[in-house]
């Protein structure tokens, strides 16, 4: 299987205000647009990351600023059985909606994640905290699948 980790939602206080016009004069890639949204957008293009900066604190750049309560929120990962999955047999054991949804939603207890599998054998990972969660997801949820491998 190949795994693969597309997304990092995380925050981040450094406990002190912050001057947005500011910051978005002075920084690359930033735009400020108070009358739209009440937080710099900062773009980076590699590695692909996206920063909203709020004045409350949440990014350092000439201001006494302290590194606190930083915490991975959520990660997205995603891999591929590397074979196709019957669906209709495997929601017998799990709730699906295929005329509102066209994978599956599987809400697993250990790791507590929820993965979105596909037909085609792929399956994306929500709700990880850590990227190891992710190896033993897909190994506990293998089995599973390779029971419902289209033939």
């Amino acid at each position: 299987p190949v795994y693969s980790v597309s997304l990092y939602f995380q925050t981040l206080n450094l406990a002190c205000p912050l001057d947005l016009k500011s910051i978005a004069l002075q920084a690359r890639n930033a735009e400020y647009n108070p009358k739209h949204f009440a937080a710099v957008i900062m773009r980076i293009s590699e590695p692909r990351t996206t920063a909203l900066i709020f004045s409350s604190g949440k990014m350092k750049l000439g201001f006494p600023a302290k590194f606190l309560d930083f915490k991975i929120q959520n990660v997205v990962g995603s891999c591929d059985a590397c074979f196709p999955i019957h669906l209709e047999g495997l929601v017998l054991i799990t709730s699906s909606s295929p005329e509102l949804f066209c994978g599956l939603i599987y809400r697993m207890v250990k790791p507590r994640i929820v993965l979105l599998i596909f037909v085609s054998g792929k399956v994306v990972l929500t709700g990880i905290k850590e990227r190891s969660e992710i190896y033993e997801a897909f190994e506990n949820i293998n089995p599973i699948l390779k029971g419902f491998r289209k033939q």
